[in-house]
């Protein structure tokens, strides 16, 4: 299987997104409201039909339900990404928070609890599409009223320089490499803190607490480092 960064990973409009759930009248909706957008949809009923259709063409994103007739979806979602980088946006029934949990750390770059909102799925396939495989830090991202430099770690404002703190470069670093993407917050304390800290999500809430105070125009209402309770944390450009 090869993925999108050796095909060169279309970003927009006709975009090939393979829909994998087995209710006819979900795909049927799936597809209709993606080809008016002019993205090129191809479907699965089942989990090997599934890893089929990846195998045979890869797809520039996949939107994956967990509850399948044949596998289950997070062993499908673990075949995908044994051969693939593609975007992997998991849409499932399954609302409970170690459901969403592990299905990240098994590799979907977002989650969606049905029932959902056609517009949230649109603008949630937008933001993995846009994110090159492999992403790393890069560019001048704006935040409020702030630009970042990530080549020369400073971040400027209207009112001059912003001191953030060596935890909080790192924190932030993180979620600019991966726009639009949820990222959890398992693994944002490994990475920052080590594997023996994971379960300190107190940690988090503090360090995210202090960079929308200063990076946010309404820290209590942020528009850009958001929270998904019990889940992680997402930049939104």
């Amino acid at each position: 299987m090869s993925d999108r960064s050796e095909r060169g990973g279309r970003t927009g409009e006709n975009s090939e997104i393979l829909v994998v759930d087995d209710e006819p009248a979900l795909l049927r909706t799936l597809r209709i409201n993606l080809s008016a957008r002019h993205y090129a949809v191809r479907t699965a009923a089942s989990g090997g039909e599934a890893l089929d259709r990846a195998a045979h063409s890869a797809p520039d994103a996949v939107l994956l339900d967990l509850g399948l007739p044949d596998l289950d979806g997070m062993d499908v979602l673990r075949g995908l990404r044994t051969h693939s980088a593609v975007p992997i946006i998991v849409l499932s029934g399954r609302s409970d928070a170690s459901d969403k949990i592990g299905a990240l750390d098994a590799g979907a770059d977002d989650y969606l609890t049905k029932p959902f909102l056609m517009d949230e799925l649109l603008a949630r396939l937008r933001a993995v599409l846009r994110r090159p495989v492999g992403a790393v830090p890069s560019g001048r991202p704006v935040i409020g009223d702030h630009t970042v430099d990530l080549a020369a770690t400073t971040v400027l404002g209207p009112g001059g320089p912003v001191r953030l703190t060596p935890t909080e470069w790192r924190i932030l670093s993180l979620l600019l490499a991966n726009p639009g993407r949820l990222v959890p917050g398992r693994q944002i304390l490994r990475e920052v803190w080590g594997p023996a800290q994971e379960a300190r999500g107190n940690y988090l809430r503090v360090y995210l607490a202090g960079l929308r105070r200063k990076l946010e125009r309404d820290p209590a209402r942020p528009r850009h480092l958001i929270t998904e309770p019990g889940i992680g944390y997402r930049y939104v450009p």
